[in-house]
């Protein structure tokens, strides 16, 4: 399986974004310069997709309508019939811009929602990504019409109304075939609302330095192996199922024990050496009789967990998938965090610290540096960090800042689910279907953060790696799936990983 590179991962922010630009520009490439070739690499894209048809082009006032400019007169040159329309007033352009308009040195029709009834295809160049403000007016009646007749459109940067730096649809936003961006992606083009409107997502170089990105520094990128690939667990041939950790999850009471099951295969999967379902006494039996590969060990509450944790080569602990919400589970928690363990708190753990989420934070805190790694889901969050939701922030700023206080890696699950690490980092994950919205993969999920924290990954790669993986056996299976079809998928995917 071929990987991208982990620069090629890198997300930036529109004002990261710019400030690319200005390296570029600062290095001896022209604005100009830069302007003519994002206009070529959309143009060539439009080559490649569509055939010749009657083509509109909508120009906003700044350097995204340059570009489009450049793109109506490369298309001209083409033999496309082409039709520009310039959102404002041609004398009020400036810059770059104005010189491309000067360039095209055509007719410029005003914006007008009668523009697209005879097009067979739109270039949406009106606002890139550093929209701030709703998109209103004579736009977004020109995005209303566009999208209603379901024109095909071809965003340059984002589609217009989409925020770049969250996904937030400002008002209006075309919903677009093809979006071509340069350089690297922004947060807007993987994070839900604006990703679905993007359609398929371009990334073209347009002679920016390499260099440029080595300045910004990026801390937030899209998942892929090449982010932690280095980090996992391999394998040598003289390795005993000892060295490979060995991982422990908590089980519910017995009308509630196949969720830690699910988690117990897929920690097992993923490679543990051992996995053991701690199970209260009441659902030893049930357990036992579902369970092959997997040991059973009895606890009665949560002191004779902390004894069985004593054990120290029990290494990495599961807790949440069932456990059932209330005190005993906020006291087998802290058992668990006591214990020095990694730990992955799912589910039920979450929901029990819903009134005391700073004793949580405490309880983490206690024993710095061992590995914890929190998996709500959105309505969790809002539960355990109720006042961090705005929606002026994106989620990937939520997810930073609720890893930050809370000292411990955070996924907060989703359609784009965010891995957020406590030093700022954070990973959008956009490899997982709708079918992952089943019940019990979230268990699975928890399973195999678990089994990668045993063989000693450290958390935020473990994270990553685990919903990388996660999506792509959803992937593999496809309609259908049940979250039991994912750990036998998953020796599938392991396998064209290290191929």
């Amino acid at each position: 399986m071929t990987t991208t590179s982990k620069s090629a991962l890198a997300l930036l922010t529109p004002q990261e974004m710019a400030a690319a630009d200005q390296f570029a520009i600062d290095s001896g490439i022209s604005g100009l310069a830069l302007m003519e070739n994002a206009g070529r690499a959309v143009a060539r894209a439009l080559v490649r997709q569509f055939e010749p048809s009657p083509t509109v082009v909508l120009c906003g006032p700044g350097n995204n309508g340059g570009d489009g400019f450049v793109v109506a007169r490369l298309l001209r040159e083409f033999g496309w019939p082409v039709h520009l329309a310039l959102l404002g007033e041609r004398s009020a352009l400036k810059g770059d811009t104005a010189a491309m308009a000067d360039r095209w040195g055509d007719e410029i029709e005003p914006f007008d929602p009668e523009l697209i009834t005879d097009c067979a295809l739109v270039v949406d160049a009106v606002f890139g990504a550093g929209l701030s403000r709703p998109v209103e007016g004579i736009a977004a009646e020109v995005i209303e019409r566009v999208n209603d007749a379901r024109i095909p459109v071809c965003a340059i940067d984002v589609p217009t109304g989409v925020d770049g730096a969250s996904g937030a649809i400002l008002g209006a936003a075309f919903c677009a075939t093809l979006t071509v961006t340069f350089f690297r992606k922004k947060p807007g083009h993987v994070l839900y609302p604006g990703r679905g409107v993007c359609g398929e997502v371009v990334v073209a170089d347009i002679g920016i330095p390499e260099e440029a990105l080595d300045t910004r520094a990026s801390r937030t990128f899209e998942n892929g192996p090449a982010l932690w690939r280095a980090a996992f667990p391999l394998i040598d041939p003289e390795i005993h199922k000892y060295d490979r950790g060995h991982a422990v999850i908590v089980s519910g009471g017995p009308a509630n024990t196949g969720a830690a099951r699910l988690a117990a295969r897929g920690a097992l999967r993923i490679g543990a050496g051992l996995v053991t379902v701690a199970s209260p006494p009441e659902a030893v039996v049930v357990n036992a009789q579902h369970l092959t590969a997997v040991m059973v060990r009895e606890f009665a509450g949560p002191a004779a967990l902390a004894r069985m944790l004593d054990d120290k080569r029990m290494n990495s602990v599961v807790i949440g998938p069932a456990a059932g919400v209330g005190s005993t589970t906020r006291a087998n928690v802290r058992a668990v965090l006591a214990s020095g363990a990694a730990a992955v708190l799912d589910a039920d753990a979450l929901t029990s610290f819903v009134q005391d989420a700073g004793g949580l934070g405490a309880a983490i805190a206690e024993r710095p540096g061992r590995p914890v790694v929190l998996t709500p889901h959105d309505g969790e969050f809002r539960r355990l960090f109720g006042d961090l939701r705005d929606v002026a922030r994106s989620k990937v700023e939520l997810a930073r800042e609720a890893a930050g206080r809370i000292g411990a890696t955070l996924v907060l699950k989703g359609a784009d689910t965010v891995i957020a690490a406590p030093d700022g980092r954070a990973v959008v994950n956009t490899n997982a279907g709708p079918e992952l919205a089943t019940a019990g993969s979230g268990d699975v999920l928890a399973g195999m953060i678990g089994g990668l924290l045993a063989q000693g990954m450290p958390a935020f790669e473990a994270a990553c790696a685990a919903v990388w993986l996660h999506g792509a056996a959803g992937n593999a299976v496809g309609r259908g799936l049940i979250a039991g079809d994912l750990r036998e998928v998953l020796l599938e995917v392991l396998t064209a990983l290290w191929c």
